[in-house]
């Protein structure tokens, strides 16, 4: 389980595909803290480290199935690219942002943006079926970050990005285009659910 508040931004160091896609990170972690089978959510994707190293600089690698590729922007990273990278909770760690899985939806585009002051307002279109899930005020996971939604319209719905998320995150770098990976709120999908059944 992850929170949603990144704790570090890592860089794709190589990929190569071994049948499962296998992907080089680098890290700002301290490695020696890491054990192998560790979960990392890498752009809010929960992946496992298969190895660890320091050389030239702290790195971890992770193998991502097919079907992951497929699920997510997986497909999308470039060597050279910026990860959101957040290390699974441990008992009687601070809850900042919501209970994030690691367990990725779909794939939103980014279809707006516009500044506000400082802020930057983006806009996303999220696939038809995941969009009764999204609400005013309700939260998401975007590319693993926990965020705040502030207008939904169908299946588009706007989210606003402070100076601080834009220095901290890889959200300084998005695009109009972009595709980003979208896990709904746990909580929405059990009261959608109910309702089915209410």
């Amino acid at each position: 389980m992850f929170t949603g508040i990144v704790t570090d931004i890592g860089q794709v160091l190589a990929l190569e595909q071994r049948g499962d896609l296998r992907a080089r990170i680098s890290t700002g972690y301290d490695v020696s803290g890491l054990d192998i089978g560790a979960s990392i959510a890498c752009n809010g994707v929960c992946l496992t480290v298969i190895a660890l190293g320091t050389d030239p600089q702290n790195w971890f690698d992770v193998e991502i199935s097919a079907e992951t590729v497929g699920a997510t922007n997986v497909g999308n990273w470039a060597v050279g690219g910026r990860l959101n990278l957040e290390r699974a909770l441990k008992v009687g760690d601070e809850l900042g942002g919501h209970i994030v899985s690691g367990h990725v939806d779909g794939v939103a585009k980014v279809i707006a943006m516009r500044d506000e002051g400082d802020s930057t307002r983006v806009t996303f279109r999220a696939p038809d079926d995941l969009a009764k899930f999204i609400a005013p005020k309700g939260s998401v996971a975007l590319n693993g970050t926990s965020l705040t939604v502030n207008e939904v319209d169908g299946s588009d719905f706007g989210v606003n990005f402070i100076p601080h998320t834009k220095v901290a995150t890889t959200w300084g770098d998005v695009a109009v285009g972009d595709a980003i990976n979208l896990e709904i709120d746990t909580m929405a999908r059990y009261v959608a659910r109910l309702r089915e059944y209410g």
